[in-house]
């Protein structure tokens, strides 16, 4: 299953040529990946109070073609890879059938003191 959110291209967004500034691809697919999460059912304010958290681990990117000023964007988000401590997820920002930007994610769940724990139940295999 893909997920899909959309997002419109700010002025704040880009550089002085109206282009999109390369780190706001990281923004963009943040929202696309708690949107997701929301949408599954997970309460991350609610995992915070007790102690668990996300981390993005690893982040490897590819950027295709520039989004401008004003576009439209579509962040699909779809898992790769899912173990009880880690989700690998591919996240693509699309201008219409463009594919601008890719990125594949790595995501961890930890506690207060930064060690690893078990991703919640609602996304982990049961």
């Amino acid at each position: 299953m893909t997920h899909q959110f959309r997002v419109r291209v700010y002025y704040e967004d880009t550089d002085l040529a109206g282009v999109v500034y390369y780190a706001n691809y990281l923004k963009f697919i943040e929202r696309g990946r708690s949107e997701w999460v929301r949408e599954m059912g997970v309460d991350q304010v609610a995992m915070k109070s007790d102690g668990i958290v996300f981390a993005v681990r690893r982040v490897e990117a590819d950027y295709f073609m520039p989004a401008m000023y004003d576009d439209e964007l579509i962040i699909e988000t779809r898992v790769e890879k899912l173990t009880g401590a880690r989700l690998v997820v591919r996240q693509g920002v699309m201008r219409g059938a463009d594919l601008l930007f890719e990125a594949l994610v790595t995501i961890v769940a930890i506690d207060q003191s930064g060690k690893p724990a078990r991703l919640p139940a609602n996304i982990r295999p049961t």
